[in-house]
């Protein structure tokens, strides 16, 4: 066969499709689909790289990992879409961010490992800053995103404000390896949550310990749940003026079988942080209800008993039945539990707060606001919601009697509340001065060691058994003794 040497053969096939079909799956693969950013294996890959290149040029760079505060609250309470559209919002106040960070750090260039913004899931982003030689200039950029997130976000009619926790972890000193970095960081940055939220942290060597600890602990929550370890202590309340026992409040104890007893300022917070408090606070209403139960066969023990509301218990889309279940479980009269919830909790979301409340209020349950005055409560809200009582804070008690800030916050919450049809009970109550201020401004019930320490309920039991026999003996029904 004769062939043509000046011609050419080609053959000719359109692969467009399969480069769009490639390209497809490579974002698939390495970016988040929402927000478009690098994905956590991106990350992941790119900052290995970035450590071969710090390590070969002895530069250091920063790991920024960011949690949004709160977040799970805005998706439960007011959807996925409005969570999605939050994450997307999020993401681009972080990338300009991160691109206004380009004139103190060396960030994009591929030869120094690339890549400075990813998000590696949820509400978790992380930022790497190559080349920043200081802890000032790292603060200085944690800052920036602190600032930028500052100013409240819109989403769907709903407008509210969005707050980071940040830890940072600085190469080579808090990790030689891209898993080591990312931990540390995300160390930090629940210190930062534990500090107050909206802040920044620095990994330190003493956080890895705690970091562990709060593992082992969240560990042993659940094992303190399913072995029944926790506690419910009362404490009573008193009428201020007759000294009458008046109710109690339920607070949750725990002492552990090998370490004794830790304290709710120790572990409320990890409860709160793992969601483990939901079901903490359900075991609580149960067990509330179930005690009422028993002292109503006491004379003079029906008396209602108040139950702490969490956060996320709260926003639960099972409270309500929780609440109601747990009386009928028991075969005790709603209005004999008392709810306390607090300011913060009551504005998260004030049209499906009052939907809630109403309905519990329909149903009996009393509602009280704990801790007045150190949250964001106004006389229009007290107005709107069915709320049967104010708890003073045990910080303006403290020393209301010394104190002519405390004393007149006091004085006036006493008002305001008598103007509103209002029970008040002061928190904290220690001193014979203290109840003596507070009779005198027309205070309802009182609460503290004046009164009583809590007690276990084979203890209180006791108190209503002393309290029936000193009845028996004169007029001072339900006295308690101070």
């Amino acid at each position: 066969m004769a062939r043509d040497s000046n011609s050419v053969l080609a053959i000719v096939r359109d692969i467009t499709e399969r480069k769009k079909s490639e390209a497809r799956i490579f974002n698939l693969a390495y970016f988040d689909e929402l927000t478009e950013l690098p994905n956590r294996q991106l990350f992941g890959r790119s900052l290995e790289r970035t450590i071969e290149i710090a390590k070969r040029d002895d530069l250091k760079f920063a790991i920024l990992f960011v949690d949004l505060d709160r977040f799970k609250r805005i998706n439960d309470t007011l959807g996925h879409s409005v969570g999605d559209q939050l994450l997307k919002d999020v993401a681009s106040r972080l990338a300009m961010c991160a691109r206004s960070t380009d004139s103190v750090s060396r960030l994009d260039s591929g030869e120094r490992g690339g890549i400075q913004l990813a998000r590696l899931g949820g509400d978790e982003f992380v930022i790497k800053l190559y080349g920043i030689e200081s802890e000032k200039a790292v603060s200085a950029i944690a800052t920036r995103i602190i600032s930028a997130l500052g100013p409240p976000f819109s989403c769907e009619g709903h407008q509210f404000v969005v707050t980071p926790s940040i830890g940072v972890a600085m190469y080579p000193e808090d990790g030689v390896t891209a898993e080591e970095l990312l931990m540390n960081a995300d160390s930090a940055m629940y210190r930062a949550k534990f500090a107050g939220r909206n802040n920044f942290k620095f990994y330190s060597e003493t956080m890895r310990t705690k970091s562990l600890h709060r593992l082992d602990l969240e560990n042993e929550i659940r094992k303190a749940l399913d072995k029944q370890q926790f506690e419910l202590y009362y404490q009573p309340k008193a009428d201020a003026h007759t000294w009458s026992l008046v109710g109690a409040e339920a607070l949750l104890r725990w002492d552990h079988p090998e370490r004794g007893p830790i304290g709710p300022e120790e572990f409320i917070p990890v409860a709160e942080e793992t969601g483990l408090i939901v079901p903490i606070g359900q075991w609580v209403l149960r067990t509330a209800c179930e005690q009422i139960k028993a002292w109503s066969e006491f004379p003079f023990g029906n008396i209602p008993i108040a139950v702490n509301i969490s956060s996320h218990q709260f926003q639960s889309d099972s409270l309500i039945d929780d609440v109601l279940n747990s009386a009928v479980d028991a075969a005790i009269d709603p209005s004999s539990l008392e709810l306390e919830i607090t300011e913060g909790v009551l504005l998260q979301n004030v049209d499906n707060t009052l939907m809630a409340l109403n309905t519990l209020k329909r149903a009996g349950v009393a509602l009280s606001v704990d801790d007045f005055g150190t949250g964001y409560s106004s006389l229009s809200y007290l107005k709107r919601f069915p709320i049967d009582t104010l708890k003073i804070d045990r910080s303006f008690v403290k020393d209301l009697h010394t104190d002519l800030d405390d004393a007149a916050i006091c004085a006036a919450i006493l008002a305001m509340a008598q103007q509103l049809g209002l029970n008040v009970v002061a928190e904290g109550v220690e001193t014979k001065e203290q109840l003596a201020f507070l009779r005198l401004h027309g205070c309802n019930q009182i609460q503290g060691f004046l009164c009583s320490k809590p007690l276990p309920a084979d203890q209180f039991a006791v108190l209503l058994r002393e309290i029936a026999k000193d009845a028996a003996n004169g007029p001072d029904a339900k006295q308690v003794s101070a």
